[in-house]
């Protein structure tokens, strides 16, 4: 396996903390492994403890590092949130080389054009991606490498963050003993695995439900017209159901994920379990009627929001329709619920890689891929992303013990001597 190809994805999200680690071999993905912890220090997709947040990171890190016996030094990073902007930006170079061949170094000086922008102080570039490139006045070039030309121009779209909420992200990442490889947009990432083509020149709306948010994002033409995050996902249905049961936030998960039903009119009144009231040893049933009508309550209401976040993003039409995906979407009776809300067509979007067929691993396979794809067309160097084996350090070790102090080793050594010396005249004498 060679570990310049391989490239790992961190997804920090309110509920739980993933890692995957994908091996990149002639531009197709492989998953080789994943690491998932519950997220500790997190609260409605904001870091809200920093120490807790450092340690899910590394126990989700440790946990894939034994899968693929690798330690993992660098990650790609994926932000998100309301505190991201979009902006339109150009670039213009002239071609440098005396052949007028465009080469990489042409690539990264267009995209330092663009970015000559004014942005306020609390703000930050996180990103440049690029919509097209323009040679000569001919557009719509994706990738303009090894073209001949004499003016290169790039469209594309900056994207910038909150540099206080970006400073605390990388600093639990830093201080959980990784290096940043490069920081990648969330909702962006998610689109690259979760849309098709087609869906997103049509113009389609991506809602990743997690934990403690959901994101909605708007693509047309091809690229990401808006985005935007509410705070609403899965832990309030939790929450709901905790308090509608009168249990335990623990019992009323494992009672979401094994029994839940999102849609009230399909669930099964027959499906029973009984759960433990809280402060107390006493037992109440239910049945899977009872607790859909609080699933179907709250859910309406996340898409009733993402709804309005869409029309206030000024967008009318969705011929593409509505794409769900994100880890509270793992559950019966999301579509049709979905579908009796938005009167439009409505899919459930699940990466297509073995390991990590479920929802709430989109956005870690989508950093990956995008993060790929992205480094490639700007010429960006993201490997090597792993070292050698993890218990490979040992001979060093071993190597540092041997290199104790001189003086001791002699002294154990002229121990040994003297004992045998006197063992010999002993018998001698």
């Amino acid at each position: 396996m060679n570990q310049n190809e391989i490239l790992v994805s961190l997804d920090i999200g309110t509920s739980r903390i993933k890692v995957i680690i994908g091996e990149i071999m002639n531009d197709s993905l492989n998953i080789i492994g994943v690491g998932s912890a519950k997220s500790n220090g997190m609260k409605k997709g904001a870091i809200v403890d920093i120490d807790q947040t450092v340690h899910s990171i590394r126990s989700a890190v440790e946990q894939a590092e034994r899968m693929v016996d690798m330690k993992i030094d660098r990650v790609v990073v994926g932000v998100n949130g309301n505190h991201i902007q979009l902006q339109p930006c150009h670039g213009v170079v002239a071609v440098s080389s005396e052949t007028r061949e465009i080469g990489n170094e042409d690539i990264s000086r267009v995209i330092d054009a663009a970015q000559v922008v004014s942005i306020p102080p609390e703000r930050e570039i996180i990103d440049v991606v690029p919509r097209q490139f323009i040679v000569d006045g001919q557009d719509e070039i994706t990738d303009p490498r090894g073209m001949i030309g004499v003016r290169l121009e790039m469209e594309g779209m900056i994207i910038t963050c909150a540099k206080t909420v970006l400073h605390n992200t990388l600093k639990c990442v830093e201080r959980a003993g990784l290096e940043v490889l490069d920081v990648c947009l969330q909702p962006l990432a998610a689109g690259t695995v979760s849309l098709s083509e087609d869906e997103t020149n049509l113009g389609v709306a991506l809602l990743d439900v997690g934990g403690g948010s959901t994101t909605i994002s708007v693509f047309e033409e091809g690229h990401l017209k808006g985005t935007s995050l509410i705070p609403f996902g899965g832990d309030n249905i939790t929450k709901d159901l905790s308090i509608g049961m009168r249990t335990s936030t623990d019992e009323a998960e494992q009672v979401k994920v094994e029994h839940g039903h999102a849609f009230f009119d399909d669930a099964n009144e027959e499906e029973g379990f009984s759960v433990t009231i809280i402060g107390s040893n006493r037992e109440q049933a239910f049945n899977q009627l009872q607790i859909s009508d609080m699933i179907e309550a709250r859910l309406e209401e996340i898409f009733v929001l993402a709804a309005q976040e869409i029309q206030r993003m000024g967008v009318r039409e969705l011929p593409g329709g509505f794409v769900l995906t994100g880890g509270a979407m793992n559950m019966p009776g999301v579509l049709e619920l979905a579908q009796d809300i938005f009167h439009s067509n409505v899919r459930l979007a699940i990466p297509d890689y073995i390991g990590v067929r479920e929802p709430q691993f989109t956005s870690g396979v989508g950093i990956l891929q995008f993060a790929y794809r992205n480094a490639k067309i700007q010429g960006k160097e993201i490997f090597p992303s792993v070292s050698a084996n993890v218990d490979q350090p040992a001979p060093q070790k071993q190597k540092r013990v041997q290199k104790q102090p001189k003086e001791e080793k002699e002294k154990s050594e002229k121990k040994k001597e003297s004992g045998l010396s006197n063992l010999l005249k002993y018998f001698f004498d």
